[in-house]
Parts: structure tokens; C-alpha cells; sequence
């Protein structure tokens, strides 16, 4: 099953080499949920004949999966770029526009332009790439899964680091999901920049459906 699913992660870049185009790039994000923290997106170019052992959705792997996964990818790929959407962005304006502004500054700062553009659940319209939303697919295509990777664990790479500058909420831990440790703290301590004051929960002080990232 493992053999027949990797496999099956190529089916749209395979269909998509066959008719001519060369760099494919996959597009997703991390950080949609979260109550702190930005929202980062990846947009990643994988050339054919890659070998990218246990490539899967960064949702069904472990931390320390997706760690292993991560140098193998952004050594191997033809390119790879990263936008970020901070928390100033995301309360100016929405989540959804916050993750689509991360989307296109991945696509922008990758050093190839693609020809393709395959992204996790969305459209960028802003750029005049041809290009497909595919639902889910971070688990049907390699290079989503791909960037869904790089984008978790550059998001969780930042995330530990804000923890030292906003000591007490955990951040390291649980990277601004709801988890109880985060809810907890939020009543202890109140909202940091870092939070999301939008997000209902934070103004609410707690009272959420519990996440464990």
C-alpha cells in the first residue's frame, strides 16, 4: 500500500511533464489555525527521478519526520520559496487573504519561474500562471507534500524562536495551536503580539476546541 501510494504522489506531476511543462511547482501552507503566529507558505519546483523516502501530507508525519524529509527536499529540488504572512497582515486583513499573500511571495521568491502551479486547496489569481487547485493535495501530489513540509517546518522553526521572546505560552511546544498548555496560559497571561486578536478564542481568553499540532 506505502509502494502504491508514493507512486501515486506523481500522478500530477507525471501528467503534467507529459504535456510539456518543465518546473511544476506544488504550493501549500502552515499556520492557517493556529491563535499566534504567521502564516508561511511553500512553493516547491521537485524534478523528475527524485528519491524523497516516506514523502507524505507534513500532517501525517512526526516532528521528527518531517526534520529528516526537509534537507532532502530543499537539496533536491530544483527550487524552493517561502512567503510569509505575519500577524500585522492577518489581523489587517484575513486568514485567507493573510494565506493567498503567502502563497504569492513563495511563488515570487522562488528562483525559477514554474510554468505550473499546483496548490493545496486555493487559487492564486494575482498571477498569470496556469495553474490548479487541488483539494487535499498535500496527500494526492509529491511537490504539495513537498512544500506542505517545508512550510511546517520553517513555520515551527520560527514559532521556537519567538518563545524566547515571549517566555510562559509554549510556543516551542505547541506552535500557537489550541492546545490546553496554550489555552492555559492565554488565561494566565493575556494575549502577546504574537496572538491573533481576531481569532475569537484569544479574545475570548480560552473556552475552544482543543488542537494538538
Amino acid at each position: 500500500m506505502k509502494k502504491d501510494h508514493a507512486r501515486a504522489l506523481w500522478n500530477w506531476e507525471r501528467r503534467l511533464w507529459a504535456a510539456g511543462y518543465s518546473y511544476v511547482a506544488g504550493i501549500d501552507e502552515a499556520g492557517r489555525g493556529p491563535l499566534a503566529g504567521p502564516v508561511v507558505a511553500a512553493a516547491v519546483i521537485l524534478p523528475p527521478g527524485v528519491h524523497l523516502p516516506n514523502l507524505n501530507d507534513s500532517k501525517q508525519l512526526t516532528p521528527r519526520e518531517r526534520e529528516e524529509l526537509y534537507p532532502l527536499i530543499v537539496g533536491q529540488a530544483v527550487a524552493v520559496g517561502v512567503g510569509i504572512a505575519d500577524v500585522y497582515y492577518i489581523e489587517r486583513y484575513n486568514i485567507l487573504r493573510a494565506t493567498k499573500r503567502a502563497m504569492l511571495l513563495a511563488v515570487r521568491n522562488l528562483p525559477v519561474r514554474p510554468d505550473y502551479l499546483i496548490i493545496d486547496a486555493l487559487s492564486l489569481e494575482e498571477i498569470e500562471i496556469p495553474q490548479e487547485s487541488i483539494i487535499k493535495g498535500d496527500t494526492l501530489s509529491a511537490s504539495i507534500a513537498a512544500a506542505s513540509i517545508v512550510a511546517k517546518v520553517r513555520r515551527d522553526r520560527i514559532m521556537a524562536a519567538w518563545e524566547k521572546v515571549y517566555p510562559g505560552y509554549g510556543f516551542a511546544r505547541h506552535k500557537g495551536y489550541a492546545t490546553r498548555e496554550h489555552i492555559m496560559a492565554l488565561k494566565r497571561l493575556g494575549p502577546c503580539p504574537l496572538h491573533r486578536l481576531s481569532f475569537r478564542p484569544v479574545r475570548a481568553g480560552g473556552e475552544v476546541k482543543l488542537h494538538e499540532p
